[in-house]
């Protein structure tokens, strides 16, 4: 069966012409599909184009989904979309139309969907058009650009300086030692210890190519360590030039607690996190 839940599913045979109820909430219940207004002013840009620009966008917000913004699409630049035959189904909002998004010779397959008949329980997405995020070249919060999906109303960052010892240990070697850590605490997500470098064996490190992004933090970069001849890839992360909410962790190091042998707090070992990178 197609994972209904993935708007990029392939086409399924249940009937999804609604308006009604949709069929999928009857099989799973618990599964929670809900917006809200956002007054914050969204742009997105394609090939030096503005695609969007909106005051009065929704955030959605789907089980096993991160958030999502749908666009009204009387602010959309539509002369720069064309229509596309693709078409996909979701149980819990209908049937789904695609664009490309086509703009100084550069085009985006099926980068925008809409549903234009979505079933009554989400009837509020009729008039709204979505994005698939890494299909656009940028994306602004007011003036402030954006990472990988929207930030959400309900995360929460609290990043607090912290004088208990934290000390590191990888490969056998006592790798970080600081009583100037800062910790990180975001919602659902472990605790980070955020370390300055000069309390850090940096000889032991080595600059990665590996670059992330995070809505919540911005852009890291990363390091390798070398140990005895044996070699942890991208084990630490840092965030040269966070967003503004997280520029307490500027320059920063941060270890993969799921990765190395012990991160102690005041001489006592954290539990290791257990998380997609372990």
């Amino acid at each position: 069966m197609a994972d209904a839940t993935n708007p990029d599913a392939p086409n399924a045979d249940a009937a999804r012409n609604g308006p009604g109820p949709g069929p999928g909430y009857a099989e799973k219940p618990a599964h929670r599909v809900a917006f809200e207004p956002t007054a914050k002013r969204l742009r997105a840009r394609f090939a030096e184009r503005d695609i969007f620009d909106t005051t009065a966008a929704l955030i959605l917000f789907e089980t096993r989904h991160v958030p999502g913004y749908y666009i009204p699409r009387a602010d959309v630049a539509m002369e720069l979309l064309t229509a596309s035959d693709h078409v996909t189904y979701c149980p819990f909002k209908g049937e789904a139309g695609y664009w490309n998004v086509e703009a100084g010779g550069q085009r985006a397959e099926n980068a925008v969907w809409a549903y234009d008949r979505p079933y009554d329980e989400v009837a509020g997405l009729a008039d709204y058009m979505a994005f698939y995020w890494g299909r656009l070249d940028h994306w602004y919060e007011e003036d402030e650009e954006v990472f990988v999906h929207p930030r959400s109303p309900y995360v929460r960052i609290d990043i607090l300086p912290a004088s208990r010892p934290v000390t590191v240990v990888l490969g056998g070697v006592e790798i970080a030692r600081t009583v100037r850590a800062r910790l990180l605490f975001e919602t659902g997500l472990p605790v980070r210890c955020y370390i300055p470098p000069e309390d850090v064996r940096m000889d032991l490190l080595a600059p990665s190519a590996t670059r992330t992004q995070c809505p919540y933090k911005g852009a890291a970069h990363y390091f390798s360590a070398e140990i005895a001849g044996r070699r942890f890839e991208d084990i630490v992360w840092c965030y040269p030039e966070p967003v503004a909410e997280s520029a307490g962790i500027a320059g920063l190091l941060c270890f993969f607690d799921e990765k190395v042998d012990a991160v102690l707090v005041d001489g006592t070992a954290m539990p290791r996190p257990v998380t997609k990178w372990l």
